[in-house]
């Protein structure tokens, strides 16, 4: 299994190099700010959440970094008390979407739920986002079934499932 590595992205005609490596404690501010960007619709965690998530002991947390220092993207997951992998939240920063950033931190995180023993995965997305939903379609993720206002604006969300 390959580690958190540099991965070069094509951005605005230029190269820039783009990396993925854990998270930890110490992220937690620039997670939360990042957060705030990447959910305008309320659905933005608080920074105590991020810290309890990041502080949990089955916490499975990567982070993009671009141009060595900037974070552009996150992921968060935590292996459950069944055995299953959670994945609670990934974001990536609106002007750095659609450039496969999401797709590598999908990656680094079910490699972490591997080398823990997890053989399924679950998590929740927006009945209305059609483009996350089909990159966890193409992830090999499932829907499995459908959580009525699971939103806090009411909207519902699709339970989406990957057995490995």
């Amino acid at each position: 299994m390959a580690g958190p590595g540099p991965v070069a992205i094509m951005r605005a005609m230029t190269a820039v190099s783009m990396m993925t490596v854990e998270m930890t404690l110490p992220d937690v501010t620039e997670c939360w700010i990042l957060d705030q960007r990447c959910f305008t619709d309320g659905e933005a965690y608080d920074r105590d959440t991020f810290r309890d998530l990041l502080g949990s002991h089955g916490v499975i947390a990567f982070k993009a970094v671009a141009g060595g220092s900037r974070m552009v993207g996150f992921v968060i997951g935590l292996v459950e008390a069944d055995g299953t992998g959670h994945v609670v939240v990934l974001g990536v920063a609106p002007e750095w979407r659609r450039q496969g950033i999401a797709r590598e931190l999908m990656r680094q995180a079910e490699n972490g739920f591997r080398r823990r023993g997890v053989t399924t995965l679950h998590l929740e997305v927006r009945t209305t986002n059609a483009a996350a939903r089909q990159l966890y379609e193409e992830l090999g993720y499932a829907v499995a079934g459908r959580r009525l206002a699971y939103y806090s604006n009411g909207d519902d969300g699709y339970l989406m499932v990957k057995t490995s």
